[in-house]
């Protein structure tokens, strides 16, 4: 696949930068969006590559890796990045592309969607960590709420303890998940504070997120094609439960993708998934 180019999209109080692999060969193919949050482009780097027939373009989300904010510390909502996205979007041209959207990309992705419907044709929304939604969010919510005080109190180490904790775990999140201390150390997590507090997943991010209220009325009638994906091997951990409440109030069946939650990586974060099976069934349920 060619190399990709590298372009800027200045905003008001933003500095996006975004990735457009151009295809191969002749493609009638519908731009093909690649997205995550707070996952820069880096993290699509294998899944892109097996799209050669079409054009890809991935980006940075606001405050996160290249691309620059006025308020970096992660406080940013999944409205205000929807909006982000509609500009992108707009830049690319005037015909709808397709969305592959993971994790906190595929909530900011249904917000697009919820409010420009016009400018997508298929969203592929990828295990959205919609915790508000669960039958158990009575705990999960405070429990997320717990991730980012202790990340305010304590730094990024026990604060990406607890985040791993709550995130693996299988099933109904228990009641006082939150108080139950989590040592950093044993996961790998630094124990030092550094003083730093600009981590845009740590950050009041997590809680909008995860937090977030979606426009189902406007989902449900928008014309676009919305797919809701769970990761195989993530069965019972709270992003697949939060994509398979996103489908029942939709009115749709998810479709089950190979692997976890990051299944499409190819290591680029030291954490691999199935990246070819993956893409197969992602060119696949793009098809239609």
């Amino acid at each position: 696949m060619p190399e990709p180019k590298t372009r800027t999209l200045d905003l008001p109080g933003a500095s996006l930068r975004y990735d457009m692999r151009e295809a191969e060969t002749q493609s009638d193919e519908p731009v093909l969006l690649m997205i995550g949050y707070p996952m820069a482009a880096s993290g699509f780097t294998s899944l892109a590559g097996h799209f050669g027939d079409r054009t890809v373009v991935t980006y940075d989300p606001r405050g996160v890796d290249r691309s620059e904010s006025e308020t970096p510390g992660g406080d940013s909502t999944p409205d205000d990045r929807a909006a982000d996205l509609h500009e992108l979007v707009s830049e690319l041209g005037d015909e709808p592309v397709e969305i592959f959207a993971s994790s906190g990309g595929a909530v900011n992705a249904l917000a697009l969607v919820a409010k420009h419907p016009e400018q997508v044709r298929t969203l592929v929304a990828h295990e959205p960590p919609a915790a508000a939604l669960l039958p158990d969010r009575g705990q999960a919510l405070p429990a997320i709420v717990d991730i980012h005080e202790t990340y305010m109190r304590d730094g990024f180490g026990p604060g990406m303890a607890k985040f791993l904790a709550l995130t693996s775990l299988k099933g109904p999140i228990p009641a006082g998940f939150a108080d139950q201390p989590v040592d950093a150390a044993a996961l790998g997590f630094p124990t030092e504070d550094d003083g730093t507090r600009d981590d845009p997943m740590l950050g009041q991010s997590i809680i909008a997120t995860t937090h977030y209220e979606y426009d189902f009325d406007a989902l449900r009638a928008a014309p676009t094609r919305i797919v809701i994906g769970a990761g195989a091997e993530s069965e019972s951990e709270m992003a697949h439960r939060g994509a398979l409440a996103v489908a029942e109030r939709l009115g749709t069946e998810p479709v089950i993708f190979p692997s976890h939650h990051g299944g499409f990586l190819g290591g680029e974060f030291g954490w691999a998934g199935e990246p070819d099976a993956f893409a197969a069934k992602l060119r696949e349920v793009l098809a239609g």
